[in-house]
Protein backbone atom coordinates (compact mmCIF):
# COMPACT_ATOMS: atom_id res chain seq x y z
CA UNK A 1 0.00 0.00 0.00
CA UNK A 2 1.58 3.49 -1.31
CA UNK A 3 2.25 5.92 1.60
CA UNK A 4 0.48 8.95 2.07
CA UNK A 5 1.91 12.48 2.41
CA UNK A 6 1.90 12.87 5.73
CA UNK A 7 3.05 9.30 6.32
CA UNK A 8 5.93 10.05 4.45
CA UNK A 9 6.71 13.25 6.29
CA UNK A 10 6.20 11.14 9.52
CA UNK A 11 8.65 8.50 8.02
CA UNK A 12 11.46 11.11 7.35
CA UNK A 13 11.01 13.03 10.66
CA UNK A 14 11.53 10.19 12.91
CA UNK A 15 14.64 9.18 10.90
CA UNK A 16 15.39 13.05 11.14
CA UNK A 17 15.35 12.47 15.14
CA UNK A 18 17.52 9.42 15.42
CA UNK A 19 19.92 10.79 13.51
CA UNK A 20 19.94 13.89 15.73
CA UNK A 21 20.31 11.76 18.88
CA UNK A 22 23.34 10.14 17.30
CA UNK A 23 24.92 13.38 15.85
CA UNK A 24 24.57 14.50 19.87
CA UNK A 25 26.19 11.21 20.69
CA UNK A 26 28.93 11.90 19.00
CA UNK A 27 29.13 15.34 19.67
CA UNK A 28 29.95 14.08 23.38
CA UNK A 29 32.79 12.94 21.50
CA UNK A 30 33.93 16.28 20.09
CA UNK A 31 37.32 16.36 18.75
CA UNK A 32 38.73 13.41 20.46
CA UNK A 33 38.76 11.25 17.67
CA UNK A 34 40.98 13.91 15.35
CA UNK A 35 43.26 14.69 18.49
CA UNK A 36 44.05 11.04 19.06
CA UNK A 37 44.55 10.55 15.29
CA UNK A 38 46.77 13.66 15.11
CA UNK A 39 48.93 12.55 17.99
CA UNK A 40 49.34 8.92 16.38
CA UNK A 41 50.69 10.48 13.41
CA UNK A 42 52.71 12.57 15.31
CA UNK A 43 53.88 9.62 17.90
CA UNK A 44 54.90 7.82 14.28
CA UNK A 45 56.47 10.81 13.18
CA UNK A 46 59.00 11.35 16.17
CA UNK A 47 59.77 7.42 15.90
CA UNK A 48 60.40 7.71 12.26
CA UNK A 49 62.99 10.71 12.96
CA UNK A 50 64.47 8.90 16.31
CA UNK A 51 65.35 5.89 14.22
CA UNK A 52 66.96 8.27 11.55
CA UNK A 53 69.20 10.05 14.42
CA UNK A 54 69.73 6.49 15.55
CA UNK A 55 71.46 5.55 12.21
CA UNK A 56 73.36 8.63 11.76
CA UNK A 57 74.66 8.02 14.93
CA UNK A 58 75.61 4.67 14.23
CA UNK A 59 77.04 5.75 10.67
CA UNK A 60 79.16 8.53 12.33
CA UNK A 61 80.37 6.03 15.40
CA UNK A 62 81.26 3.61 12.28
CA UNK A 63 82.99 5.92 10.63
CA UNK A 64 84.89 7.40 13.21
CA UNK A 65 86.07 3.65 13.60
CA UNK A 66 87.30 3.34 10.16
CA UNK A 67 89.36 6.26 10.27
CA UNK A 68 91.64 5.40 13.61
CA UNK A 69 92.02 1.98 11.90
CA UNK A 70 93.28 4.06 8.81
CA UNK A 71 95.21 6.09 11.31
CA UNK A 72 96.78 2.54 12.50
CA UNK A 73 97.39 1.24 9.25
CA UNK A 74 99.01 4.86 8.11
CA UNK A 75 101.67 4.76 11.13
CA UNK A 76 102.29 0.82 10.76
CA UNK A 77 103.05 1.82 6.63
CA UNK A 78 105.18 5.27 8.03
CA UNK A 79 107.16 2.90 10.23
CA UNK A 80 108.01 0.13 7.71
CA UNK A 81 108.97 3.16 4.80
CA UNK A 82 111.38 4.72 8.11
CA UNK A 83 112.55 1.33 8.43
CA UNK A 84 113.48 1.24 4.16
CA UNK A 85 114.87 4.39 4.44
CA UNK A 86 117.54 2.77 5.88
CA UNK A 87 118.37 0.10 3.32
CA UNK A 88 118.10 2.65 0.13
CA UNK A 89 120.90 2.61 -2.80
CA UNK A 90 120.75 5.73 -3.96
CA UNK A 91 118.84 8.86 -4.05
CA UNK A 92 115.92 8.12 -6.04
CA UNK A 93 114.73 5.41 -4.11
CA UNK A 94 115.24 7.82 -0.69
CA UNK A 95 112.57 10.78 -2.31
CA UNK A 96 110.20 8.26 -3.08
CA UNK A 97 109.91 6.39 -0.12
CA UNK A 98 110.16 9.82 2.11
CA UNK A 99 107.43 11.12 -0.51
CA UNK A 100 105.28 7.85 0.86
CA UNK A 101 105.85 8.69 4.43
CA UNK A 102 104.43 12.34 3.59
CA UNK A 103 101.17 10.98 1.73
CA UNK A 104 100.48 8.46 5.21
CA UNK A 105 101.34 11.86 7.16
CA UNK A 106 98.55 13.46 5.20
CA UNK A 107 96.46 10.48 5.26
CA UNK A 108 96.59 10.83 9.15
CA UNK A 109 95.44 14.72 9.18
CA UNK A 110 93.13 13.93 7.05
CA UNK A 111 91.35 11.43 9.37
CA UNK A 112 91.84 13.02 12.55
CA UNK A 113 90.44 15.95 10.69
CA UNK A 114 87.14 13.87 10.08
CA UNK A 115 87.39 12.51 13.32
CA UNK A 116 87.20 15.56 14.60
CA UNK A 117 83.97 16.71 12.47
CA UNK A 118 82.44 13.24 12.90
CA UNK A 119 82.80 13.78 17.11
CA UNK A 120 81.19 17.22 16.41
CA UNK A 121 78.52 15.76 14.64
CA UNK A 122 77.73 13.19 17.17
CA UNK A 123 77.41 15.84 19.91
CA UNK A 124 74.56 18.29 17.92
CA UNK A 125 72.79 15.10 16.56
CA UNK A 126 72.80 13.40 20.59
CA UNK A 127 71.42 16.56 21.32
CA UNK A 128 68.53 16.27 18.96
CA UNK A 129 68.13 13.11 19.80
CA UNK A 130 67.65 13.68 23.53
CA UNK A 131 65.21 16.14 22.67
CA UNK A 132 62.86 13.99 20.39
CA UNK A 133 62.84 10.99 22.96
CA UNK A 134 62.38 13.43 25.54
CA UNK A 135 59.18 14.73 22.83
CA UNK A 136 58.18 11.16 22.30
CA UNK A 137 57.78 10.49 26.05
CA UNK A 138 55.65 13.25 26.12
CA UNK A 139 53.69 13.07 23.09
CA UNK A 140 53.15 9.44 24.27
CA UNK A 141 51.46 10.09 27.53
CA UNK A 142 49.52 13.10 25.86
CA UNK A 143 48.06 10.41 23.27
CA UNK A 144 47.49 7.60 26.00
CA UNK A 145 45.33 10.28 27.98
CA UNK A 146 43.40 11.49 24.75
CA UNK A 147 42.57 7.72 24.23
CA UNK A 148 41.35 6.71 27.80
CA UNK A 149 39.15 9.89 27.79
CA UNK A 150 37.62 8.56 24.12
CA UNK A 151 37.37 5.27 25.44
CA UNK A 152 35.55 5.96 28.45
CA UNK A 153 33.05 8.59 26.66
CA UNK A 154 32.59 5.64 23.86
CA UNK A 155 31.91 2.83 26.57
CA UNK A 156 29.49 5.00 28.08
CA UNK A 157 27.67 5.91 24.55
CA UNK A 158 28.37 3.19 22.38
CA UNK A 159 25.35 0.96 23.05
CA UNK A 160 23.29 3.90 22.48
CA UNK A 161 24.29 4.86 19.65
CA UNK A 162 24.22 0.90 18.69
CA UNK A 163 20.89 1.34 19.37
CA UNK A 164 20.04 4.31 17.73
CA UNK A 165 21.65 3.01 14.97
CA UNK A 166 19.73 0.28 14.00
CA UNK A 167 16.45 2.36 15.35
CA UNK A 168 17.72 4.61 11.92
CA UNK A 169 18.41 1.18 9.51
CA UNK A 170 14.48 0.33 10.78
CA UNK A 171 13.27 3.82 10.03
CA UNK A 172 14.81 3.53 6.71
CA UNK A 173 13.01 0.74 5.35
CA UNK A 174 9.91 2.81 5.85
CA UNK A 175 11.29 5.38 3.39
CA UNK A 176 10.94 5.25 -0.18
CA UNK A 177 14.72 5.04 -2.05
CA UNK A 178 13.84 8.23 -4.18
CA UNK A 179 13.52 10.44 -0.64
CA UNK A 180 15.73 8.65 1.29
CA UNK A 181 18.75 9.49 -0.96
CA UNK A 182 17.35 12.88 -1.30
CA UNK A 183 17.04 13.10 2.43
CA UNK A 184 20.96 11.92 2.96
CA UNK A 185 22.10 13.98 0.13
CA UNK A 186 20.50 17.24 2.30
CA UNK A 187 21.86 15.49 5.61
CA UNK A 188 25.18 15.25 4.33
CA UNK A 189 25.68 18.94 3.11
CA UNK A 190 24.54 20.24 6.10
CA UNK A 191 26.74 21.25 8.66
CA UNK A 192 24.18 20.76 11.65
CA UNK A 193 23.07 17.17 9.96
CA UNK A 194 18.99 18.59 9.31
CA UNK A 195 17.84 17.52 6.52
CA UNK A 196 13.93 17.55 7.91
CA UNK A 197 13.43 20.97 9.84
CA UNK A 198 10.17 22.58 11.36
CA UNK A 199 8.59 26.02 10.49
CA UNK A 200 9.44 27.91 13.70
CA UNK A 201 8.20 31.88 14.22
CA UNK A 202 7.08 31.81 10.47
CA UNK A 203 10.85 30.68 9.47
CA UNK A 204 12.77 27.68 7.99
CA UNK A 205 14.55 26.42 11.28
CA UNK A 206 17.26 25.11 8.96
CA UNK A 207 18.40 28.61 7.96
CA UNK A 208 16.25 31.06 9.37
CA UNK A 209 14.84 32.46 5.96
CA UNK A 210 10.98 33.55 6.45
CA UNK A 211 8.45 31.39 5.02
CA UNK A 212 5.22 33.24 2.96
CA UNK A 213 2.24 32.39 4.86
CA UNK A 214 0.47 30.93 1.52
CA UNK A 215 3.50 28.34 1.71
CA UNK A 216 3.02 27.93 5.35
CA UNK A 217 -0.66 26.82 4.77
CA UNK A 218 0.54 24.18 1.56
CA UNK A 219 2.89 22.61 4.05
CA UNK A 220 0.44 22.07 7.15
CA UNK A 221 -2.01 20.53 4.17
CA UNK A 222 0.46 17.98 3.79
CA UNK A 223 -0.29 17.10 -0.07
CA UNK A 224 3.21 17.44 -1.28
CA UNK A 225 6.64 17.47 0.37
CA UNK A 226 7.87 21.03 0.35
CA UNK A 227 11.44 22.10 0.68
CA UNK A 228 12.77 25.53 2.01
CA UNK A 229 13.57 27.70 -1.16
CA UNK A 230 16.75 29.14 0.31
CA UNK A 231 18.29 26.00 1.71
CA UNK A 232 16.72 23.26 0.41
CA UNK A 233 16.10 21.01 3.42
CA UNK A 234 12.17 19.48 3.73
CA UNK A 235 10.06 21.37 5.84
CA UNK A 236 7.14 20.22 8.16
CA UNK A 237 5.02 21.88 10.13
CA UNK A 238 4.70 21.24 14.16
CA UNK A 239 1.32 19.12 13.98
CA UNK A 240 3.37 16.53 12.46
CA UNK A 241 6.35 16.66 15.46
CA UNK A 242 3.83 17.03 18.16
CA UNK A 243 2.11 13.71 16.85
CA UNK A 244 5.85 12.34 16.80
CA UNK A 245 6.00 13.30 20.20
CA UNK A 246 3.01 11.60 21.51
CA UNK A 247 3.42 7.97 19.76
CA UNK A 248 6.88 8.65 21.33
CA UNK A 249 5.50 9.05 24.82
CA UNK A 250 2.71 6.32 24.03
Amino acid sequence: MEQTVEQKLKALYELQTIHTKIDKIRQVRGELPMEVSDLEDEVAGLETRIQKIKAELDDLEDSIVTRKNMIRDAQANIKKYETQLNEVKNNREYDAISKEIEIQGLEIQVCEKKIREHGFEITNKTQVYDKALADLEERRKDLDAKRSELNNITSETEKDEQELALKAKEAEENIEERLLFAYSRLRNNAKNGLAVVTIQRDSCSGCFNQIPPQRQLDIRQHKKIIVCEHCGRILIDEALTNEHQEEVVE
